[in-house]
């Protein structure tokens, strides 16, 4: 009983002085993630690592988001990205396929290219896929299987979906830019709480 005890302690005082290496979280987007207009700090990624690490530090995040940024172009970069571990990747890519009216079905290759790539390198990092929507004005064929992207690919890689990035931010001038594109300091932090949930359960 006595060895019990102290092996117990042992392993207490072991988790105390060394506890668990924070888990790294990959943002890999595109103008959205980057934080278009603000400074990194404002941006929802940096936001969501000081709600997470309030108590201690639990996280490290990785804002790997390039404006402009296609479904094409990220599948490019995702090599070189991948060369640091990583424990959660999160995929903020296909906007601006949308809005230039590329095919859909490049977009949706692309998009499984890089989660495969990232489940080849990392065969444990969880996956999370950040959905999209495009403007109406598209049409509402395209408009509809753009949307289905997500849900569809979130089903297929077994990865947590997130529905809408843009959700009670998108199309509200008071949260947006001037371009009514990019969300300002408060639409980002809307999107900051809105995700945090969602990380809290991954982690």
């Amino acid at each position: 009983m006595v060895v019990g005890k102290y092996s117990l302690l042992i392993v207490l005082l072991t988790v105390v002085f060394n506890p668990p290496a924070p888990k790294t979280i990959l943002f890999f987007g595109d103008s959205l993630t980057a934080g278009y207009g603000l400074s990194p700090e404002e941006a929802f990624p940096a936001l969501i690592e000081k709600e997470l690490n309030k108590a201690e530090k639990k996280v490290k995040v990785v804002n790997a988001g390039l404006s402009g940024e296609t479904s094409a172009g990220g599948l490019s970069r995702i090599d070189w990205i991948l060369r640091q571990p990583i424990d959660i990747f999160v995929l903020e890519l296909g906007a601006n396929d949308g809005l230039r009216g590329l095919p859909i079905d490049q977009t949706r290759k692309n998009l499984q290219s890089i989660i495969d790539k990232v489940k080849a390198k990392y065969p444990q990092c969880q996956i999370v896929l950040a959905g999209m929507m495009v403007p109406p004005n598209m049409g509402k064929q395209y408009t509809d299987e753009f949307r289905d992207i997500y849900p569809n690919l979130a089903k297929k890689n077994n990865a947590t979906l997130i529905h809408f990035l843009l959700d009670g931010v998108a199309g509200n001038a008071k949260l947006n830019q001037a371009d009514g594109i990019h969300p300002n300091t408060e639409g980002h932090k809307i999107i900051a709480n809105n995700l945090k949930s969602v990380f809290e359960k991954l982690i």
